[in-house]
């Protein structure tokens, strides 16, 4: 297996090459991203005081889906945990505070920046201080405690650290310059700006954006186009909540999968297998 990153956009995004790998074995990877990589979200709001027009039901099922910064080095799973406690403890779980009152004539909107870490865990955190949690009006309150723990999307969504993370066959797209005339037919219906027409040919510019439509194919009058895959080579494409790095993402997705193999090969070591 041989990786290659392709491109990096701040630690949110990040799209590499895998090569060397099976289809099925990129689903599986693509399935511990979504659903296996732990992060943080709120799970149980403890909440004092609530004069505004939103339920409390509805208002901490909104607190849950705002993506929290993990730190996977400091905390474990609930269920690893020894304390076995129901509102955890500070390796399980962290304590944030919502402390808010509708002033002024106007409407107040209430922001996640608003939900402040505890001291005790300073470093779990809203990902965005502008996403709107409620609006009060004068002298409408909330107050609240929340308590933020590990978990993982296959127990709720609000788990999942990303937000894209799809893959696609690596494209290998070619001209046959001694058949083609520049016509630019190819230019025109490429939706990816795949091609470019230079000195009465076309040629193309970045292969790596077709997504093997085949239309380009099809349309070509002088069948100088042929559009294909490379075989056992992919192009991961991985978008975070900002939660965790996408690197980081990725790393842990291998790491869940290889802790799932030695499980299995322990369990046919058992049973005499191998």
């Amino acid at each position: 297996m041989k990786i290659e990153i392709l491109e990096k956009e701040g630690e949110d995004k990040l799209s590499f090459v895998v090569r060397g790998i099976s289809p099925q074995f990129a689903n599986s990877i693509r399935r511990a991203m979504i659903a296996e990589v732990p992060v943080m979200a709120i799970d149980d709001v403890y909440i004092i005081e609530n004069t505004s027009v939103m339920y409390d039901e509805v208002l901490a099922h909104r607190l849950g889906l705002i993506p929290l910064k993990t730190d996977l080095d400091s905390y474990v799973l609930p269920e690893e945990c020894e304390c076995k406690s129901e509102t955890g403890c500070s390796r399980c779980s962290a304590i944030l505070v919502l402390d808010v009152e509708g002033t002024g004539e106007g409407v107040t909107t209430v922001y996640s920046g608003d939900l402040k870490p505890h001291e005790s865990n300073p470093d779990v955190k809203p990902v965005s201080d502008k996403i709107p949690i409620v609006k009060l009006a004068p002298g409408q309150r909330i107050r609240l405690e929340a308590y933020a723990r590990l978990g993982t999307g296959k127990k709720h969504a609000k788990w999942s650290p990303v937000t894209r993370c799809v893959y696609k066959y690596y494209p290998v797209v070619e001209v046959d310059e001694s058949r083609c005339d520049g016509c630019g037919i190819c230019v025109d219906v490429c939706h990816r700006d795949v091609f470019e027409v230079r000195d009465g040919k076309a040629y193309v510019k970045n292969q790596l954006r077709c997504d093997l439509c085949g239309e380009c194919v099809s349309r070509c009058p002088h069948d100088a186009l042929k559009a294909e895959w490379e075989k056992n080579s992919l192009i991961f494409f991985v978008e975070t909540t900002g939660a965790l790095p996408a690197w980081r993402v990725v790393v842990e997705a291998f790491r869940v999968l290889a802790k799932k193999c030695e499980i299995f090969l322990s369990q046919l070591g058992e049973l005499g297998v191998v």
